[in-house]
């Protein structure tokens, strides 16, 4: 990813239209990653990229970037479950993750 903030802030894979593509995302990146980690939070046993743009009403193509940014930073994790996207490809099912545990430093 190209951009020196990623996760935080949409990458691109190469200049031209990716690079272009986020940076027209990027002021809306933040409020929608928020809610793509809201959708799946509230789903215990976790959703595909698909179900969270389905529930949000938005597109696949600006929830799954989010996704993979909420995964890069550690916030969500794959689960063991697959399910089946639009298109009929197996897609992973998407956890939040387990806090940091407080390695037993000082209290």
């Amino acid at each position: 990813m190209q951009a020196s903030d990623y996760p935080e802030s949409p990458g691109f894979k190469a200049s031209g239209t990716s690079q272009e593509a986020a940076q027209a995302i990027a002021g809306h990146a933040k409020n929608l990653r928020a809610r793509v980690l809201g959708e799946i939070a509230a789903a215990p046993a976790g959703l595909s990229a698909d179900a969270v743009a389905d529930r949000l009403g938005a597109s696949i193509l600006s929830v799954r970037p989010r996704v993979s940014e909420l995964h890069r930073s550690g916030e969500i994790r794959r689960s063991e479950e697959r399910t089946t996207n639009a298109s009929g490809m197996p897609a992973a099912v998407w956890i939040v993750s387990p806090p940091l545990q407080n390695d037993g430093g000082a209290q």
